[in-house]
């Protein structure tokens, strides 16, 4: 018996509430962002990427950082479609988990917030037209609205954002 079965008398109930969910918020683009704590590996500041030849606008090209080479993706850009112009040096990253080895870029990294995951409204039911598959939902949180992230998503839509430019003959 888990300590969870143990501490509630009623845990089949429970299985449907609401749980708690960890984010960590960043900045991009005058726009508040976030991403779930477990899909985190960890923050860097001040990385010049190396740019990638015929690279997406939405992918700002390879850094190194947490000992892997990561491709940096400009999270307004998958999200909006419209790229951000950045610095030479971007002020901050977030490195992912997963084999995709990816990092987000971010004018700033902020706290980490704990949210019911009720409080997250599903991406495809909000009211914006054209909500991009990396969007894994909206919050609005101190009267703010931030848009979660889905790691799993960010690199196909990166790159999918240049084969839909591409000509076809």
């Amino acid at each position: 018996m888990s300590l969870s079965e143990q501490t509630t008398p009623n845990s089949a109930a429970h299985k449907d509430a609401a749980q708690l969910r960890d984010l960590v918020l960043f900045i991009a683009g005058g726009r508040t962002f976030a991403v779930f704590s477990e899909a985190v590996d960890g923050t860097a500041e001040e990385k010049k990427p190396t740019p990638l030849p015929r690279a997406p606008g939405s992918i700002l090209g390879v850094v190194y950082a947490r000992g892997r080479m990561l491709t940096l993706v400009d999270p307004a850009a998958v999200t909006s479609g419209e790229a951000v112009t950045w610095p030479a040096v971007i002020p901050a990253i977030i490195s992912l988990r997963g084999d995709e080895q990816l990092a987000l870029a971010a004018e700033s990294v902020g706290e980490a917030i704990t949210v019911l995951s009720s409080d997250i409204t599903l991406a495809d039911s909000e009211p914006e037209s054209d909500v991009s598959p990396a969007v894994t939902g909206i919050l609005r949180h101190g009267g703010e609205k931030i848009t979660i992230l889905n790691p799993n998503e960010l690199f196909n839509v990166a790159v999918q954002r240049k084969d839909r430019r591409r000509r076809r003959f």
